[in-house]
């Protein structure tokens, strides 16, 4: 049993000196995730109050937030491998370029929570602002 811990521990030391590059990738999405989902349920809350309806947070809704954390990580992961692995020679940078997706959408989905709390014109016009310019960078308008 003592040597089999010792090789899951040696396994578990050589995957975390592997992916310590993406570290602050994984970091970076999983905060903007987070920031989202509080914002989200703060958001959720107020429109309830707004209404005057009764408030409670759904276990399904914060699951599945969960697992969009747990797929993030998991898609930046295999990126990372497919840039540094597979792909070297072309220096795609993909897990780079997801996570910034994941982060912008993240920042998209707070602002409109930021509008939904606060009601604040600043965060409407942030909101189109960054539909806009997602719109033209990627060429659908």
């Amino acid at each position: 049993m003592e040597m089999l811990c010792k090789y899951f521990s040696a396994l578990l030391a050589s995957l975390c000196g592997l992916l310590c590059p993406i570290a602050p990738l994984i970091s970076a999405a999983m905060a903007f995730i987070i920031v989202d989902f509080i914002t989200g349920v703060v958001a959720s809350r107020a429109v309830a109050k707004r209404e005057g309806r009764e408030w409670w947070i759904e276990s399904r809704k914060a699951w599945r937030t969960v697992l969009k954390g747990g797929f993030v990580a998991i898609a930046i992961v295999m990126m990372w491998v497919i840039d540094h692995a597979i792909l070297e020679f072309m220096h795609l940078n993909l897990a780079n370029l997801f996570t910034g997706f994941v982060c912008g959408v993240e920042l998209w989905s707070f602002l409109e929570n930021a509008t939904t709390i606060s009601g604040s014109p600043l965060f409407e016009w942030l909101g189109r602002w960054v539909k806009r310019r997602v719109g033209k960078e990627v060429g659908d308008e």
